[in-house]
């Protein structure tokens, strides 16, 4: 299996189907939580509608540079999250991050391995590799909130 596939797999794991590192993923932390689940605030932390956001944003920002376009995301945005105020709109955000997701995975499978090693858009951003290992470990990061914040939800 070539290296990208391999990552292909990890991304998935993390966002779609996985049990392996964590025992869960995204899809299935998120599939039973409702939209007032998602937009309640417990003390300081991110809504998990605001994590949710914050994942795809970057996800969606990865795909488009994959696709050709420019590297268009900024930190400071990466969590606007436009108001949900029902569960249609919650539903719309959640099923934006799994077709994004579905497609940065489609879209690395395709790499060929001598592109993982190249500059990532500039050099400061180091390669395609780095930054693929970068949105697995980012997207577990905030897999884990999302999984404390809905604990905390149920007490």
């Amino acid at each position: 299996m070539s290296s990208a596939s391999q990552l292909a797999k990890r991304f998935r794991e993390v966002l779609l189907d996985g049990l392996w590192i964590a025992n869960t993923n995204f899809k299935d932390q998120l599939k039973d939580v409702t939209w007032e689940q998602a937009v309640t605030k417990v003390g300081p932390l991110n809504t998990i509608a605001m994590l949710t956001y914050h994942i795809d944003y970057y996800i969606a920002g990865l795909v488009n540079v994959f696709e050709g376009g420019d590297l268009e995301i900024r930190d400071k945005y990466s969590f606007d999250l436009p108001p949900i105020e029902s569960q249609e709109q919650w539903e719309a955000l959640l099923n934006k991050l799994w077709k994004d997701s579905e497609k940065l995975a489609s879209l690395l499978e395709q790499l060929p391995d001598p592109k993982m090693d190249e500059v990532f858009v500039d050099e400061k951003y180091g390669t395609y590799r780095r930054n693929i290992d970068g949105m697995i470990e980012h997207a577990y990061y905030h897999l884990g909130q999302v999984t404390l914040i809905k604990k905390l939800l149920a007490n």
